[in-house]
C-alpha cells in the first residue's frame, strides 16, 4: 500500500498513525536514515591513530575509527565472509579487526589482511573482499555526519543555519573547539524516534513538566519560555529548528546563559576576553545554542543528544556534556550540570522520558486520529534573514520539521 503522506501531514495536523505504523517507520529508514546525513559522533571520541568507538545509524552497526594517517572512516561492523560482528568492544585501540568465526582480518580502513587456511580460496591474495563502508562521511566543527546514499547534497547543503549554530557551540571554546570526551549515556524510551525530535525544541512544555524541578531549584529556565518571554522559536529550514534564548540573555550579565557569574569562572573569561577582545561580550552573554540537527542531533547548551530509531515504538537517546577545548574550569561545571539534568538520576530527562512514553501509549487511541501543531501560527513572522519565527513557546520549530519530513517521504527532497 502507497502512503500518501500529504493525507496524513497537514499544516496544522498531523495524523497519529505516524507514530505506529509500522510500515511507515520501514519506509522511513530508507528515506530518511540510510539516505540524508545522520550525525554519529565527534572526532574527539577517535582522537589518536587506532582508536575506535561503535555507533549506530538505525539498525547499522558502525565502527567509527581513525586510520594512523589521521582519516576517520565509517565502518559496518560486519565480516565480508559470513556476516558475524568483527568488533565487539565498545570502544578500544587497535589497527586491526578480526572476525571470531573463521579469522578473516581486517585493517581499521576496511581492507582485508588475509583470511586463515588459504588454499581453500586458492592461496594468498585472491580474495579482495573487504569490510563495508558508509559510502559518505563528513565532518563539520567535529561532529561525524553519515550518508549511506552515494550521492546527494552535500553535508554544507544539509546543514544550512545550523551549521551556524553548531559555530555557536564551538566559539565558546577558548581554542575554538568542542569535545566529546565526557562519556555518553544511553537512554532507552518506549517511545517512536520523531516524538523525541519534536520535543526537543517544543517551548510549550517547560514550565509544566519541569515546572516542579524549577521550582526546587530556584531555575530561570521556566521564564524563557513564558509567554513574557522575548525569546524565539526559529524554523531553520531542512527540518532543523532552534529555541532562540539570545533576547532574553542579553537582558543578563555575562555567564548568565549558564546559571553562574564571571566570579566563578575567572579564568575562562579572562581567556575569552584574551582572545575575542571586544567581541566576547556578546560571546559570554548570548551563550551556546539550543538547536535541532535533522533528524537526530541535539544541541541543548551544555549537553548534546544524539537520537537513533530502534523500533516504530523504541528509541535510544545517547547524551554527553559539551566539554570546551582549553576550558578545564568550565569543563567541570558543565559535566556536573549535565550529570544533574540528564544523567542517570538527572531530573530533567527523567521527566521528558516520561512525557515521551505516555504520548506512545496515547497515539494508540483511536480517536481523535491527529495531533494538533497549529500553536502560533496565527502569529508567525518573518524575520532579518527570512527565517520563520514564532513566540518561545510556539510549534514554530515543529511545522518545520514535518514540512521538510513530507518532502522527504514524497522523494521530493534528499
Amino acid at each position: 500500500m502507497t502512503v500518501q503522506y500529504s493525507e496524513l501531514i497537514q499544516p496544522e495536523r498531523v495524523h497519529g498513525s505516524l507514530y505506529t505504523d509500522q510500515d511507515i517507520f520501514a519506509e522511513e529508514l530508507q528515506r530518511i536514515w540510510y539516505r540524508t546525513w545522520v550525525c554519529v559522533g565527534h572526532v574527539s571520541e577517535v582522537a589518536r591513530p587506532g582508536d575506535y568507538v561503535r555507533k549506530k545509524v538505525a539498525s547499522q552497526d558502525v565502527i567509527m575509527t581513525r586510520s594512523k594517517d589521521g582519516e576517520v572512516s565509517l565502518l559496518l561492523n560486519r565480516c565480508a565472509h559470513r556476516g558475524n560482528l568483527v568488533c565487539e568492544d565498545q570502544r578500544g585501540n587497535s589497527s586491526t579487526f578480526r572476525c571470531p568465526y573463521h579469522g578473516w582480518t581486517y585493517r581499521n580502513t576496511g581492507e582485508m589482511l588475509g583470511y586463515p587456511y588459504n588454499q581453500g580460496y586458492g592461496g594468498k591474495g585472491k580474495l579482495s573482499l573487504g569490510l563495508g563502508r558508509v559510502p559518505r562521511v563528513d565532518t563539520y566543527q567535529g561532529f561525524v555526519f553519515a550518508s549511506f546514499a552515494a550521492d546527494g547534497p552535500s553535508l554544507k547543503e544539509h546543514l544550512g543555519a545550523a551549521a551556524g549554530e553548531l559555530d555557536r557551540l564551538a566559539r565558546l571554546s577558548p581554542e575554538g573547539e568542542i569535545e566529546l570526551t565526557a562519556g555518553w549515556l544511553q537512554h532507552r524510551a518506549k517511545a517512536n524516534w520523531k516524538l523525541l525530535v519534536e520535543n526537543e525544541t517544543d517551548g510549550y512544555h517547560p514550565q509544566f513538566v519541569h515546572g516542579s524541578v524549577f521550582s526546587v531549584t530556584g531555575s530561570h529556565i521556566g521564564t524563557l519560555y513564558s509567554d513574557k518571554s522575548t525569546a524565539v522559536t526559529r524554523d531553520l529550514g531542512g527540518g532543523h529548528s532552534e529555541n532562540d534564548l539570545r533576547p532574553e540573555f542579553r537582558k543578563m550579565e555575562p555567564m548568565n546563559w549558564f546559571g553562574t557569574s564571571e566570579a566563578r569562572v575567572p579564568d575562562y573569561v579572562a581567556k575569552m576576553r584574551a582572545l575575542h577582545g571586544e567581541q566576547a561580550e556578546e560571546i559570554l552573554i548570548e551563550g551556546a545554542p539550543h538547536v535541532m540537527v535533522f533528524p537526530n542531533l541535539f544541541v541543548a547548551e551544555i549537553s548534546v543528544f544524539m537520537i537513533n530509531p530502534v523500533a516504530v515504538d523504541e528509541t535510544v537517546q545517547s547524551v554527553t556534556a559539551v566539554q570546551l577545548k582549553g576550558a578545564p574550569e568550565m569543563n567541570r561545571r558543565l559535566l556536573s550540570q549535565c550529570i544533574g539534568s540528564v544523567g542517570p538520576a538527572g531530573m530533567l530527562l527523567a521527566d521528558d522520558s516520561e512525557m515521551y512514553e505516555r504520548n506512545q501509549r496515547g497515539v494508540t487511541a483511536r480517536v481523535p486520529e491527529w495531533l494538533d501543531i497549529r500553536r502560533g501560527a496565527h502569529r508567525e513572522r518573518i524575520d532579518e534573514n527570512g527565517f520563520r519565527i514564532g513566540a518561545a513557546n510556539d510549534e514554530t520549530g515543529m511545522r518545520g520539521f514535518w514540512s521538510h519530513y513530507r518532502s522527504l517521504m514524497e522523494g521530493e527532497a534528499q
